[in-house]
């Protein structure tokens, strides 16, 4: 008993509650920060070391690889064992193994193959082409996404529903994959757990095999589960085994991937659990930055419901951030991880949040400016995305259609029928002709602008973007780089696209920002002018996409999206961008408990915190290429005043502050005078709430503003009866 007290020294009263439950299903609620794989880890510990199940006798799942090694390590650290032969992995992982055992009875060949998610594409797309399925009309990586989310169902191609000729024809191409992977012996990794689960419901001798040798299952992060993966760990615990389930209801955040946060609810239901164990002491962040997100979580419906706790104190006041505009606020944020490394904070202890990825872009020009070492997290830089090398191959070849590098990324990009074989004969004429590829392109093709797909097409294509290239803003090159070449439809048809496209648009972004830095606010610049700001612009983002992100074991500061930092803590974390339609989302507002996930990617980011977290939002920002008007995000309205400090900005620059005419019928000085509300100010409104004036139309008698209320959407009121306050 003497080391069953050691392994359980230093738990608190609820995880010794949880460590030691007896022979039952439980649920634990593990809030952020409050131990759960430290729990997870014991209770298996003690289990074996209580003679309550030998280490093969259980079960312990995980989502990724590292955080299995890491359970195993933790095991042996605590245990004289052997863990080589222990059941503790990834779904998918304990699933091949399970079907490697038995892969006779689940129709397999004992060397099948696994496909990754790069082989599975392409064995669609070899599939397709011998079924002459036109892949304009159904894109190889959209099919792709609806094999895996039938798959991750538990729907073979005859249980899927077919309500025209499109999804008919999608449910051909799934029967048909399947029938191609089985001819082939390979399995792609939805296949993996599917195929493992209809292993263990038809097969009743194998089933109850396993259900009699793993007395206790053990979940981690069960918040992302799926429906398939919840169906199959039902089906393996059976009626007497133990399920212990460990996850957060409030840290559910990968819905797009499939994950169902209900999984909880239904589990609490199935298994009968009679009481839900709670972690809910803190042991990362002060109490101030813990009631925050205490108080914006609150808002959700349908929570199993917790209260995140610390003894470490209150800690200093969440700091918000109120800028003029989005360079301001990366200034801001710059200026202040400049005071933070100065009073000793290391770089590397400091980490930059935003919703998407689009948003880095300013954020990693103002670090690069300030020569501050930056890492982007689980990522690429801006400029080294594809989508933008993709989009700036494009604006290379337009400037100069002789970049032979430029051109061989693009060529089939979006893909327009040019094989292997195609392009190294165009090699080949280049060598002998001793000229680019594009001239060689050209020899082939002739003068002519010929249309259709192919090298033809391609050459007509970049003529053609060369052509409308001429005179116009190096904005509206961008536009052309990122639309008519086809890369946005090509993304649009990529059940992942949404933030490349996002990327693309903010190419466009940085080519106006470019433009007014340079130039001086003077878009419609001459023909040569326009050229010369294209070749600097392709200059500044070879530069920005050179060596500045720090080498691996540099230290440097931490650049990420909020879903990449699920599980990772930092001593100071700012949250950028926390305006209406950016945090939340906007696309939340058009989806089914949208808005409840994005509160929940909010707590997420608020509680990576530890001692300083800064809450940042402009009011305007460029997007797309064009500014907006913001309002500051409803999540800053869910916390309380007093665990805030604000942050007065600086004041604006005089090209900010002077009134300026928006989406104006005229513009008369006397217009201009009657009008009491300036473009970007924050306003109330007795019936819609605050708002930002965005615009105004009419005359001096009949004047009109326009308002963006956010949630309430754009209004036009007339000023004579609008009675606003200012903000």
């Amino acid at each position: 008993m003497e080391s069953e007290s050691t392994i359980l020294t230093g738990l608190n009263n609820k995880q010794l509650e949880a460590v030691t439950l007896p022979h039952q299903s439980a649920l634990i609620l593990a809030g952020a920060g409050s131990g759960k794989t430290r729990v997870l880890t014991t209770r298996i510990a003690w289990l074996i070391q209580t003679g309550q199940v030998s280490p093969n006798g259980l079960l312990a799942v995980t989502f990724t690889n590292k955080a299995a090694k890491e359970m195993l390590t933790r095991l042996t650290s605590m245990l004289p064992i052997n863990t080589r032969g222990m059941w503790v992995g990834t779904f998918h992982g304990l699933c091949n193994r399970l079907l490697r055992a038995h892969h006779r009875e689940a129709g397999l060949p004992s060397t099948f193959q696994i496909l990754d998610t790069a082989d599975q594409l392409s064995a669609i797309k070899r599939l397709m082409k011998a079924m002459n399925v036109d892949d304009e009309k159904f894109p190889p990586k959209q099919v792709q996404g609806y094999i895996n989310s039938c798959k991750e169902e538990g729907l073979r191609a005859h249980s899927v529903d077919a309500y025209d000729s499109h999804s008919q024809k999608l449910r051909d191409i799934f029967e048909e994959y399947d029938k191609q992977c089985q001819r082939d012996g390979v399995a792609d990794f939805a296949e993996l757990l599917l195929r493992c689960y209809e292993l263990l419901e038809r097969d009743a001798h194998i089933r109850q095999h396993y259900q009699s040798r793993f007395k206790y299952i053990l979940v981690d992060e069960f918040q992302d589960t799926n429906r398939l993966q919840y169906l199959w760990l039902k089906l393996l615990a059976g009626q007497e085994n133990c399920m212990f389930a460990v996850g957060d209801d409030d840290q559910s955040i990968y819905g797009f991937r499939g994950a169902r946060v209900g999984n909880m609810r239904d589990f609490e239901t199935d298994f009968k659990i009679q009481y839900i164990v709670k972690l809910e002491e803190n042991y990362r962040s002060h109490s101030n930055i813990l009631d925050a997100a205490n108080a914006i979580i609150s808002n959700n419906k349908n929570r199993l419901g917790k209260n995140l706790w610390t003894s470490a104190g209150k800690g200093e006041p969440v700091r918000i951030y109120e800028a003029y505009n989005d360079n301001d606020e990366a200034q801001f944020i710059v200026d202040e991880i400049k005071m933070l490394h100065a009073e000793g904070a290391e770089l590397g202890e400091i980490a930059l949040l935003y919703r998407s990825n689009a948003q880095s872009r300013i954020l990693e020009h103002a670090l690069f400016s300030a020569n501050l070492p930056y890492r982007v997290y689980g990522g690429l830089r801006f400029f080294e995305r594809a989508e933008i090398k993709h989009a700036l191959a494009y604006m290379r070849l337009i400037a100069n259609a002789n970049d032979d590098t430029a051109l061989l990324r693009v060529i089939n990009f979006p893909a327009r029928g040019i094989g292997a074989r195609g392009l190294e004969q165009l090699q080949e004429d280049a060598r002998n002709q001793s000229c680019s590829l594009w001239q060689a392109a050209i020899n082939k093709v002739g003068n002519g602008k010929l249309g259709g797909k192919g090298l033809e097409g391609f050459v007509a294509l970049i003529r053609e973007m060369i052509d409308q290239a001429y005179g116009i803003s190096l904005a509206e090159i961008a536009e052309l780089a990122t639309s008519s070449s086809g890369l946005i439809a090509h993304y649009q048809n990529d059940k992942e696209g949404e933030d490349r496209i996002e990327n693309l648009k903010e190419l466009v972004t940085a080519a106006v920002a470019f433009t007014n830095q340079d130039f001086g606010n003077h878009n419609n610049v001459d023909g040569d002018s326009a050229q010369d700001l294209l070749t600097q612009f392709l200059s500044h983002a070879s530069l920005e996409a050179g060596d500045h992100q720090a080498d691996v074991g540099r230290e440097a500061l931490q650049l990420m999206t909020v879903h990449a930092a699920k599980g990772l803590e930092f001593k100071a974390v700012f949250i950028s961008g926390l305006e209406e339609g950016l945090c939340p989302h906007e696309q939340s507002m058009y989806e089914n408990n949208g808005l409840e996930e994005e509160r929940r990617l909010m707590y997420v980011a608020v509680t990576r915190a530890r001692q300083r977290l800064y809450l940042s939002y402009a009011q305007s920002r460029m997007l797309h290429g064009q500014v907006r008007y913001g309002i500051p995000s409803r999540f800053l309205d869910e916390i309380p005043d007093e665990l805030l400090k604000r942050l007065n900005s600086k004041p604006a620059p005089k090209a900010y502050a002077n009134y300026t005419v928006g989406n104006t019928r005229s513009s008369n000085a006397s217009q201009k005078n009657a009008m009491p509300w300036k473009i970007g100010q924050q306003v109330a409104h007795a019936k819609f709430g605050n708002g930002v004036v965005v615009s105004y139309e009419g005359n001096a008698d009949d004047l009109r503003v326009q308002i963006n209320f956010g949630r309430e959407g754009l209004k036009w009121l007339a000023l004579e009866y609008a009675k606003l306050n200012p903000i």
